[in-house]
């Protein structure tokens, strides 16, 4: 090897005139030791100390090494000063993972635990390897880049999609980027234009109670480096790569969770393997003791405020939208980015506005989780324009709704209209509100129609984790039952539930399946569950495959009904789009809403954004039959009303066949109880 000074304008390991530079940002640092690794269990690593005088710009220590080959292991040891009363906490002992490292190696020995006690954790240390992200095949691939008009996002865990042997996926590649391939033909069927991937950033799966893995990924070790466990191979990066190319052929884009808020160091008892080592009090909110602050409810508070820490996150978005190819990001507890250094909210937080307006990933989708774990929730106050947010308020009122809750059918029609009570100002878009009944976190839908309760006892937290306030409703009878009445409301409610959230203004959003009525058994908190419990289940009961056919249908509908012509000019914001609907509320009797606290039924009318053709959806959430009286068809539109859909009648009447011909109806429809109904008129050339 032949070793020189190296340079700081790139950090991380970069693969430059035949060696590699390393560059790493530590401000405090008094020593910094690189550490060379022979294999993934060696514990004697060549230790390469870097001049104060030679290998330090400014706050960037740095090192050049030919001779350095591609799948190098590698990591350091940073010595500074330990003054905890400030929230500095060097420890010389402990091996650090390079904050901008494209390859994480677990390896054989790794031991979470070690980080977190004092001593040395170098026979159990995590470590980088250094990769080059340069040399890879796009065929000429191209972002889908499906206007979010015509969008259904699906939003799936990458392991637990193929995990289970029902899969019929070769058992080397369950559970892969890969294995996802294999599944392509699926999410076509389904009809769904996106995936949005639960976190692929490198995680700690021993961040989970004893016993137990961290499934969901909500632990990131880094926010560079594709998880290593998902692939079948040792080159993650290039299966990861190969996974969106072909879901780009297959004209799916890719959406990635990522975790900017939090890391999997933890509080304060935490490990120490990377961000902790390396500058604390820059890369975490402290409070004014200087311990942790736990905005995010997991330990620690990602300072994004702090501009290297800014900087890396761009830098990270950067990389995973111009090297990784994806087309968007869902940020988890993004109100986190709102807080200042202080952890203080920002009216017009520079941090989000920064991600808002950076013009190299201009191109993309970007969503928000709005509220973070400290009481801050900002859905509809978020900074920036271009953010798109999960509405949370859309899942709990729908519930309400279709539950039969009094006082609820009010914020329904406003679920139902893009929420316009939440983005009223004028240049919010249609699509801002992400519509969504279930998540990664809560219930799955079946599990909604048949739970009063939550069930978490296999996470080892007595019931006490998960989410309280679920909305639910059993039916009858908590949990399985044979009861053929009971299943058939559930079966009826989840469609109804599907009914509201694909025939509302906004972007619809469903979770991994739903489309088959997956169970997790009543456990509302499955992130430490990485098995059956929450894996895809590719063999569903006869009511699993009627519930398939139902959204499959249903998607294809709402693709053709609410799509608008891509515009030149600036698009029609939301107000915009209500107004020319010419949007009208009924009840049983046309014009005529019943809007009071008792009131469990309503109906819409609406035109197409076209004006060729006319909607009119039904929903009876009240446990008796309801005869609706239809409206005249809006003036401009011809014919008669035809139905596309009624929840309560035997599948396949339950919805017709996309492209089939529609039968006739009269001026009256009979709604049976919990039940929601589709209609159209005019267009002869619907289809």
């Amino acid at each position: 090897m032949r070793i020189s000074a190296g340079h700081c304008r790139q950090l991380g390991a970069t693969p430059e005139h035949d060696g590699v530079n390393f560059a790493i940002w530590a401000r405090l640092a008094s020593r910094v030791e690189l550490l060379l690794f022979a294999s993934a269990d060696d514990t004697t690593p060549e230790v390469i100390p870097l001049s104060p005088r030679l290998n330090r710009t400014a706050y960037y220590w740095h090192i050049h090494i030919e001779g350095i080959p591609l799948g190098q292991r590698y990591a350091y040891r940073i010595q500074g000063p330990w003054r905890p009363y400030y929230g500095t906490r060097f420890d010389a002992d402990k091996v650090l993972l390079d904050p901008y490292g494209r390859s994480i190696e677990l390896g054989p020995t790794y031991d979470r635990r070690a980080a977190a006690r004092p001593g040395s954790n170098l026979a159990e240390c995590a470590k980088n390897r250094v990769v080059d992200t340069r040399d890879y095949d796009w065929e000429g691939d191209k972002l889908p880049a499906h206007s979010l008009s015509r969008s259904v996002i699906y939003e799936l865990h990458l392991g637990g999609f193929t995990k289970s042997p029902s899969s019929g996926v070769a058992p080397a590649l369950r559970g892969t980027y890969l294995g996802l391939i294999d599944k392509i033909p699926y999410l076509q069927s389904l009809g769904i234009t996106a995936v949005e991937l639960l976190p692929v950033f490198q995680f700690d799966p021993q961040d989970a109670p004893k016993g137990l893995s961290n499934y969901w990924g909500y632990s990131p070790m880094s926010f560079f480096a594709p998880h290593a466990q998902y692939a079948s191979g040792p080159d993650p990066l290039t299966e990861f790569r190969d996974m969106v190319k072909a879901l780009h052929k297959a004209n799916i884009e890719v959406i990635l969770d990522v975790v900017y808020n939090h890391t999997a160091e933890g509080g304060g008892d935490g490990p120490t393997f990377s961000f902790r080592g390396i500058d604390n009090e820059v890369y975490y909110i402290l409070d004014s003791n200087q311990q942790d602050t736990n905005y995010s409810g997991c330990g620690n508070t990602f300072n994004g405020a702090h501009p290297v820490v800014l900087r890396m996150i761009m830098d990270s978005l950067h990389f995973w939208r111009q090297e990784m190819h994806v087309d968007g990001f869902r940020f988890d507890l993004a109100a986190i980015l709102s807080r200042d250094e202080s952890g203080m909210p920002q009216a017009n937080a520079p941090t989000l506005r920064t991600i808002d307006t950076d013009p190299r990933i201009a191109d993309i989708k970007l969503i928000a989780e709005a509220w973070d774990a400290g009481g801050l929730y900002q859905v509809g106050s978020l900074a920036g324009a271009r953010w798109r947010e999960w509405n949370g308020q859309f899942r709990d009122d729908v519930r309400h709704f279709l539950r039969g809750d009094d006082n609820a059918i009010a914020t329904f029609v406003e679920r139902l209209c893009g929420s316009p009570d939440i983005y009223h100002y004028h240049h919010a878009d249609p699509e801002k509100s992400i519509n969504f009944v279930t998540c990664h976190d809560g219930f799955t839908l079946w599990d909604w129609a048949s739970h009063d309760h939550k069930h978490n006892e296999a996470n080892g937290e007595e019931n006490r984790d998960g989410c309280d306030h679920n909305f639910s409703w059993n039916h009858g009878q908590e949990g399985p039952t044979e009861d053929p009445q009971i299943n058939a409301l559930r079966v009826r409610q989840a469609k109804n539930m599907m009914v509201a959230t694909l025939l509302s203004v906004g972007s619809p959003m469903l979770l991994m399946g739903d489309e088959v009525l997956r169970t997790q058994h009543g456990n509302n908190n499955g992130y430490c569950q990485d098995n059956e419990t929450c894996w895809m289940n590719w063999q569903p009961s006869i009511m699993g495959q009627e519930m398939f056919r139902f959204i499959k249908e249903l998607i294809q509908y709402r693709k053709h009904l609410f799509q608008r012509p891509e515009q030149e000019s600036m698009p029609l914001s939301l107000t915009e789009i209500l107004r020319h609907s010419e949007i009208c509320w009924h009840g049983v009797n046309a014009a005529q809403p019943d809007f009071s606290p008792h009131s469990h039924a309503i109906a819409m009318s609406a035109l197409s954004s076209e004006a060729k053709l006319a909607l009119y959806v039904l929903f009876n959430a009240y446990w008796e039959p309801l005869t609706f009286n239809l409206p005249s068809p809006p003036k401009g539109v011809g014919g008669y009303w035809r139905r596309i859909l009624d929840t309560a009648l035997p599948s396949p009447h339950d919805i017709c066949t996309f492209g089939m011909p529609l039968e006739g109806l009269t001026r009256e429809y009979l709604a049976q109880p919990r039940s929601s109904c589709l209609f159209i008129c005019g267009a002869d050339d619907f289809y």
